[in-house]
């Protein structure tokens, strides 16, 4: 299934909780990464993603891009996107989403169920289980689907994002927690947190 082992695909959906449409997407590019650009058993691989969707779970699940490893960096663009480098060669790779398979292909049907399901009305068992039938008929599409209908692959010239730095703490003046000291604001010749900041700066 164009690179993806079953056991890959359950390690993502145990990871995200359920399978979905969304996490198929994340499927496909980290399917692709895998192939072309390695894992990361540390921070090899760096991924900017431009989306906060269940795709990135994926990528966290199979390809070893986290955010507590500090290679995994989200700029919220609002596209279903990611830049992946490779360290050791500096190879850059963005993979940009060119499918309209969750639109061009849905029904009337598929609209309004997944419309009620997201209402949080009510649906009969009758209805949960055709949209569920209509999910896995779409996740079945993404995952089946030529890479090249999926997702267009650039390769970008842009630098290796810097390695996640161990940076030293201060203590907020007035709420009294530890604050990285990139992320304090200083006033007055005492430093804050940004949102005990932000309040001063409302007053």
């Amino acid at each position: 299934m164009n690179g993806l082992s079953e056991a890959l695909i359950a390690r993502a959906v145990d990871f995200h909780g359920h399978k979905c449409p969304g996490l198929a997407l994340g499927l496909r590019a980290a399917g692709w990464v895998l192939e072309n650009l390695g894992s990361a058993l540390d921070e090899e691989i760096v991924c900017v993603t431009e989306t906060d969707m269940c795709a990135v779970d994926a990528i966290q699940a199979l390809v070893g891009c986290t955010f507590g490893k500090g290679n995994l960096i989200y700029r919220d663009y609002g596209k279903v996107a990611f830049t992946f480098w490779r360290r050791c060669d500096g190879r850059a790779v963005r993979l940009v989403n060119v499918s309209r398979l969750m639109t061009r292909s849905e029904s009337e049907e598929s609209r309004a169920l997944k419309a009620l399901a997201f209402s949080g009305a009510p649906m009969t068992p009758e209805q949960k289980a055709r949209h569920e039938a209509l999910r896995a008929e779409m996740i079945e599409r993404i995952l089946n689907a030529p890479f090249e209908e999926v997702y267009r692959v650039e390769e970008v010239s842009d630098p290796v994002p810097a390695r996640a730095r161990v940076m030293a703490s201060v203590i907020c003046a007035c709420c009294g927690e530890a604050v990285m000291e990139s992320r304090s604001r200083r006033l007055g010749g005492k430093d804050y947190c940004i949102p005990c900041f932000r309040r001063l700066d409302d007053r």
